[in-house]
């Protein structure tokens, strides 16, 4: 083929074929172990082909597809809802816990361990209806800006994964966080953030009930968990809400590590994707003996199990959305 020829070949592809789908990840192992997947099962002639409607893919939402440090963004939003509560009816602060979330003492509710949390989630979500929650989260994502980075919460989005889930649909793939995060909570900024939309989006949900007391009936959220979607709760809800083994899994803790086995051992093609966070200059640097997001079993049994771990601090150019 002469020169001419080939220009006018590759002036008739198009701009989406020849620009690179993932420009925030570097030229690494990882990257291309992920495109390699993504060619193999979407080729029609080739013995991987996956049909469109198989292509399922799966994330973790806290480590994975945000930031998670020092605490889950969720938890923060507690404190600071219960705090805004607390103001108009400080009698709401029944408790030691709930009087250190209200004022904005992290150390000292952490150390009151699972039952001080459970109190101020309980204390902050529950009360209303479902709308009105998630009207205080959107007007909290607003305002609300991250200690360290000074970032909006919902710009700490991770740039090379964002990449990765629009790249996973314009190859046929439909996308789905499956979240140990709350499921009201996230479906507030999922779809802007990710391009997830709110009936793809699995997550922990507290106790609900139906009120038709008023002109217009609504669902209110109540006290109490209904479903943990975390460890081997994430298989099972994505079974029983999907319907369909994954063929993709993306996570960063040992509490996504069921998902990722889960999905990598049905037939056929699949892939499992950890998120190592190793970059304590532009992010943080934690694994095995982190209280948030501690990855153990993955980064021993991962490699072995055919999974991609991303080194962050070398496979990413880019760490947030909101900041390069």
């Amino acid at each position: 083929m002469n020169i001419l020829k080939l220009t006018v070949v590759m002036a008739a592809l198009p701009l989406a074929a020849l620009a690179d789908p993932m420009p925030s990840w570097t030229g690494s192992e990882a990257k291309q172990q992920i495109i390699s997947f993504i060619d193999a099962v979407t080729d029609p002639a080739g013995e991987s082909y996956v049909t469109p409607a198989e292509r399922i893919a799966v994330f973790d939402n806290d480590g994975t597809l945000w930031a998670e440090q020092p605490v889950y963004f969720q938890f923060i939003f507690a404190m600071d809802r219960l705090a805004e509560l607390a103001k108009e009816d400080p009698s709401i602060l029944t408790t030691p816990a709930l009087k250190a979330a209200a004022a904005g003492d992290l150390k000292t509710v952490l150390e009151g361990g699972h039952d001080a949390l459970i109190e101020v989630v309980n204390a902050s979500h529950s009360g209303s209806s479902v709308e009105a929650f998630q009207t205080a989260v959107a007007e909290w994502l607003e305002t609300a800006r991250h200690p360290e980075t000074e970032l909006p919460y919902d710009q700490m989005t991770y740039q090379p994964m964002v990449e990765l889930l629009r790249y996973l649909r314009d190859e046929g793939f439909k996308t789905y966080i499956v979240s140990g995060g709350g499921l009201h909570f996230m479906r507030v900024f999922a779809e802007q953030a990710y391009g997830i939309p709110p009936e793809q989006i699995l997550g922990t949900y507290g106790e609900t009930a139906y009120d038709a007391n008023g002109d217009t009936p609504v669902i209110v959220k109540g006290p109490g968990i209904a479903f943990i979607d975390d460890k081997d709760g994430k298989p099972i809800n994505i079974e029983r809400t999907i319907g369909r083994r994954p063929i993709l899994a993306g996570g960063n803790s040992d509490g996504d590590f069921a998902m990722l086995e889960w999905t990598t051992a049905g037939p056929g093609p699949r892939l499992g994707v950890l998120i190592h966070h190793t970059d304590a200059d532009r992010e943080w640097a934690y694994d095995r003996e982190s209280p948030i997001g501690r990855l153990v079993d993955g980064l021993d049994k991962g490699p072995g199990m055919g999974w991609v771990i991303v080194d962050m601090a070398n496979d990413w150019s880019r760490i947030y959305t909101g900041a390069n």
